[in-house]
C-alpha cells in the first residue's frame, strides 16, 4: 500500500506528465485544419464576423480555419454539437449572446450549459441593435416615444426577427426599463420586419444596425437610439439608450470564440493570442467596423466572466418576457 507521501509524489508526477503532454500538444498545434462552427445559416453578422476571424487566424496559424455553418433552433443545434466535440482544439464555436446567454433560458433543453461545457478563448466584440421608427410615427426621441406609449398603453406595436430572438427580448427589456407596455409583432427574420416597418404597417422595430442604417441614412426610417453603451460608428449621430435617459441599458450582442470544455490550457492560450493578433489587423478592423461591430478583445478569463454575467442578465429578461421555446 502506498504511503500518503508516495501518493502525493505519484499525483505530482501524473500532473507533471499531463502538463508536459499539453505543452507538447500546444507546440505542434495546429497540425491540421480547424473547424469553426457558426451556429446560424450563411449571411448576416455572425457569418461576416466568423469568416473575417477565420480567414485571418488561418493566415496566422498556418493551418486552415474552416467555417462550418450549422443552423437550427436559434443557434442551439450547432452550439450543442461543439459542446459534445472532442476537446482537442480542432472544433471551435463562434459564441454569441443569442446562444450563450438567451438560448439556455429560452429553450427547455438546449443541450448544453454555457458555463460548464465550454472553455472560453476570448471575446471578439459587440454589435448593438437600433430602435427605428417609421417617419410618420409622432415620436422623434426615446423620451417622446415613452410619453406616447404611456398615453396609449398596449397600442404601440414593435416588430422583431421572431419570438425569442435578441430583437424581441430587447424590445421587452426596453418596455420593462421604460415602464411602458408594447405589443410584440414577431416576424420570420429581420428582413420581413423591416419591410413591414418601411411600409408603415408597424410603427417601430428593434433591428441590427447593419440592417437598418442604410434606410436611416436614406431617410426612410428614423433611428431613435442604439442599444449599446457607446454610440455606433455606423450611426454616430444617434444617441445610446443611456444618453436617452435609460440608465445602464445595454442590449448589445456579444461575440467571442469558445472551445469544448477540457481543451488543454496551452492550446486555449495559443488561440487567444492568435485571436487578439487577428483583431489587431487593419483588414479585420475594417471588415468588422463596416458591420457595426466594436472590437473588444480580452483574456479567456475576461470572456468567462462576461459569459456568466451576460447569461444572468438575459435569463432574467427572458423569464420576464414569458417566452419559451420547445
Amino acid at each position: 500500500m502506498l504511503t500518503c507521501r508516495k501518493w502525493v509524489g505519484a499525483a505530482a508526477a501524473i500532473l507533471g506528465l499531463v502538463a508536459a503532454i499539453n505543452s507538447a500538444q500546444a507546440q505542434t498545434y495546429p497540425a491540421r485544419a480547424i473547424t469553426l462552427v457558426i451556429p446560424f445559416a450563411p449571411g448576416g453578422s455572425t457569418s461576416i464576423i466568423g469568416r473575417a476571424i477565420a480567414d485571418k487566424m488561418s493566415e496566422l496559424l498556418g493551418e486552415k480555419v474552416v467555417v462550418d455553418n450549422r443552423p437550427g433552433a436559434g443557434g442551439t443545434v450547432g452550439t450543442k454539437a461543439v459542446a459534445k466535440s472532442d476537446p482537442d482544439g480542432y472544433t471551435l464555436l463562434l459564441g454569441y449572446t443569442g446562444t450563450l446567454a438567451i438560448g439556455p433560458s429560452l429553450y427547455k433543453n438546449p443541450g448544453y450549459d454555457p458555463r460548464k461545457d465550454f472553455a472560453p478563448i476570448g471575446m471578439i466584440g459587440n454589435a448593438p441593435n437600433s430602435l427605428v421608427v417609421h417617419p410618420s410615427f409622432p415620436a422623434k426621441s426615446v423620451a417622446e416615444l415613452i410619453a406616447y406609449a404611456k398615453i396609449n398603453p398596449d397600442k404601440v406595436n414593435f416588430g422583431s426577427a421572431g419570438a425569442g430572438t435578441a430583437s424581441h427580448i430587447t424590445g421587452e427589456y426596453f418596455a420593462r426599463t421604460a415602464g411602458i407596455k408594447l405589443v410584440h409583432i414577431p416576424y420570420k427574420g429581420t428582413g420581413p420586419a423591416l419591410t413591414d416597418l418601411l411600409g408603415g404597417h408597424i410603427p417601430m422595430a428593434f433591428a441590427p444596425i447593419p440592417a437598418s442604417h442604410a434606410n436611416v441614412a436614406a431617410g426612410k426610417l428614423r433611428a431613435l437610439a442604439v442599444t449599446s453603451v457607446t454610440r455606433s460608428g455606423l450611426l454616430p449621430e444617434v444617441p445610446t439608450m443611456i444618453e436617452a435617459g435609460l440608465a445602464s441599458f445595454d442590449a448589445s450582442l456579444y461575440y467571442g470564440l469558445v472551445a469544448p470544455a477540457g481543451t488543454p490550457r496551452p492550446i486555449i492560450e495559443k488561440l487567444n493570442k492568435t485571436l487578439r493578433d487577428a483583431l489587431a489587423a487593419d483588414e479585420v478592423k475594417k471588415q468588422l467596423g463596416n458591420d457595426g461591430t466594436e472590437i473588444t478583445p480580452g483574456t479567456p478569463e475576461d470572456y468567462a466572466e462576461f459569459i456568466d454575467k451576460d447569461e444572468k442578465k438575459w435569463s432574467q429578461l427572458v423569464k420576464a418576457s414569458g417566452v419559451e421555446q420547445e
